[in-house]
């Protein structure tokens, strides 16, 4: 009899462990952070040529979870920056150009309006204008992405608690006079406009924020360095110090612009970059096992592809030498083509498979649950 009491006892034990485990592993799918990193104008190709040009291992080959967007706009099969990015912040479809905005023109609640309530911390990052499309469409509405002094005014007026990026003018040389910095300065931010600092001068900070150019950030070729992921680890140290939760979108704006001007040096300079900021956001992800990393792309642009390098014999005649790759565009637009997505952490499993890009935006709030927060 003892014997069988000492059995039951241990299976109950097991079943309660096993319950136990069961709750702590539902706890942990939760994602408490996410890390939503961009590279404008990035597809399959551009992505691909990290894995031949970068001296290291790109860290694209730490994802396990991949997925493929579809991107159209509302209005047009081959969208833009605006558009791909409101699908991103708002959850639905808008024209090119729209920043925030339905179809209709109808301002729709962006991911920082969403959160901000719930007392979840955000931060934005680009290596353009912190006003250019993709950023703005995070934090602000306007008809037309275009109009820089008024989404300047709103990221002022915004929840926003620490952005980092170019677009200096927009809030200090405006033709409505206005000094945004005094805004800002107003709302508890403290601005730098000439470096990133290290942690420790803002960790008493309630806000942060960085306008290091006039306009767009300098390339990388032209001395840049380490920007993006320096300020994508010093905003996750920031955002996370309350731990009460965060939003960080961060992009590499200039991947495209290396494609519209079909320069493949600016482009892979700037893919490689932004597979740096890759690496400090997964890192910080594989340490503390509650953020969730994304990484995706609004577009491609400029047809990029990686062939054989064009050569030509002594009499002249042109081959394709299948030893070295040459990089080609097929247009200095933007194209059409299916963009990958790659996901590591709690909920990475959902961003899995191939749907449209508004489902990023519910995917987030899926894998957070951050729609059920009080």
């Amino acid at each position: 009899m003892k014997i069988k009491q000492i059995i039951l006892a241990c299976l109950a034990l097991v079943l309660f462990a096993c319950k136990s485990g069961e709750k702590v592993n539902k706890e942990v799918n939760s994602a408490k952070n996410v890390i939503l990193l961009i590279s404008d104008g990035t597809g399959l190709t551009q992505i691909s040529s990290a894995f031949y040009f970068k001296e290291s291992l790109p860290n694209y080959s730490r994802f396990k979870h991949i997925g493929l967007i579809k991107t159209s706009s509302s209005r047009e099969d081959v969208t833009d920056s605006a558009a791909g990015a409101t699908a991103f912040a708002c959850g639905v479809k808008t024209y090119n150009g729209a920043i925030g905005v339905a179809d209709d023109s109808t301002e729709v609640k962006n991911l920082v309006e969403l959160i901000s309530l719930k007392k979840i911390n955000t931060g934005m990052i680009a290596t353009s204008s912190i006003t250019h499309a993709t950023p703005a469409s995070f934090y602000a509405h306007t008809l037309n992405r275009g109009s820089a002094e008024k989404i300047a005014l709103q990221l002022a007026e915004s929840e926003i608690d620490f952005f980092a990026g170019g677009g200096l003018q927009f809030f200090n040389h405006r033709e409505d006079g206005q000094n945004l910095l005094n805004t800002l300065n107003e709302k508890q931010f403290t601005i730098d406009t000439t470096s990133l600092n290290d942690f420790s001068k803002i960790k008493s900070s309630d806000k942060a924020g960085y306008l290091l150019a006039q306009d767009d950030m300098p390339k990388v070729t032209e001395g840049r360095g380490n920007f993006l992921s320096k300020a994508t680890e010093l905003a996750i140290q920031f955002l996370s110090k309350d731990n009460s939760g965060f939003f960080i979108m961060a992009e590499g704006s200039q991947i495209d612009w290396g494609g519209h001007a079909n320069n493949a040096e600016y482009l892979v300079s700037e893919l490689i970059d932004f597979d740096d900021a890759i690496g400090k956001a997964l890192d910080y992800a594989e340490k503390e096992g509650n953020t969730l990393v994304i990484v995706t792309s609004d577009h491609e642009t400029g047809g990029f592809t990686l062939a054989a390098k064009k050569k030509k014999t002594e009499d002249g005649e042109e081959y394709s030498d299948y030893s070295e790759i040459g990089m080609t565009f097929s247009t200095t637009g933007h194209s059409a083509t299916l963009i990958p997505v790659f996901a590591y952490g709690p909920g990475s499993e959902e961003f899995a498979g191939i749907y449209e890009n508004t489902k990023i935006f519910e995917k987030i709030l899926k894998a957070t649950k951050w729609e059920a927060l009080e």
